[in-house]
């Protein structure tokens, strides 16, 4: 099974870049991030077209998250638990042939010393407490999608510009390092670790594509069950040097069995 993970940054912006891809790439599932439009306006009639189903968890020009599948999607779950007043669309879940699957879109948390950053550290222990949960199933669980977090000095193109950027603070590294630590395998550096320039997104700013001036903030993370089956995972650059490209390209995991 192909997995992949791509925060498109405006679904219906981006859809005949998503739609190309799709068409080329036939990924088993899709986790999309950022599709910036409510639910009920999620452009399935065109996926459906292409043979997948959908399930999305949208708001109105912000956040939203959404599944595409080949297979039936089934027991779908909108939002962490515990979510109380925060109605942000940042987590869908669901079961495709036997693995829970979840698309993130982790807060950015920037800038340093607001709310926004205090918002981020909050949903990170929210999503490592279900996380821990998931892992007691002892079924393959996938947890992909955009963390906004820099994991490793190796994943930044400056990291010495970025130390007291949200996504690189040495908090949010901790955080996303006690997720893995519950027993998850980060599929991308288990299988290159030490694979440099391996990023997932260019800002549009500056000419960051050209210069290859990137980050590496789009991950999977898998249960022990989920990672025993891994044969792969890949970037795609490609689609991030397209005409109007998201400023993140998919990342690919495969899945044995």
């Amino acid at each position: 099974m192909r997995i992949a993970t791509w925060n498109v940054n405006s679904v219906k912006a981006r859809l005949p870049n998503v739609l190309e891809w799709l068409n080329e790439a036939k990924p088993d599932v899709v986790l999309l991030q950022e599709i910036k439009c409510e639910t009920p306006n999620f452009p399935a009639l065109e996926f459906n077209a292409l043979g997948y189903k959908s399930c999305a968890l949208g708001q109105k020009s912000y956040n939203g998250v959404a599944i595409l599948s080949r297979h039936t999607i089934e027991d779908v779950m909108e939002h962490l638990p515990e979510a109380g007043e925060d109605t942000q669309s940042r987590y869908i879940e669901a079961t495709v042939q036997g693995i829970r699957v979840a698309s993130i879109y982790l807060p950015n948390g920037n800038p340093m010393g607001t709310e926004k950053y205090d918002y981020k550290l909050k949903w990170m222990t929210r999503l490592k407490k279900h996380a821990a949960k998931l892992l007691q199933d002892e079924r393959p669980v996938v947890l992909g999608g955009d963390y906004n977090v820099i994991p490793e000095a190796v994943d930044v193109y400056d990291p010495k510009g970025w130390v007291e950027d949200a996504l690189f603070h040495p908090k949010s590294r901790a955080a996303f390092r006690e997720i893995t630590q519950l027993g998850y395998t980060e599929a991308f550096r288990a299988l290159h670790p030490q694979k440099t320039h391996a990023y997932s997104f260019w800002d549009y700013q500056a000419g960051s594509w050209q210069r290859d001036a990137g980050l590496r903030i789009d991950h999977f993370l898998l249960s022990p069950e989920a990672a025993d089956r891994m044969t792969g995972c890949s970037i795609d650059r490609t689609p991030r040097g397209k005409d109007k490209a998201s400023d993140h390209t998919p990342v690919v995991l495969e899945l044995a069995g």
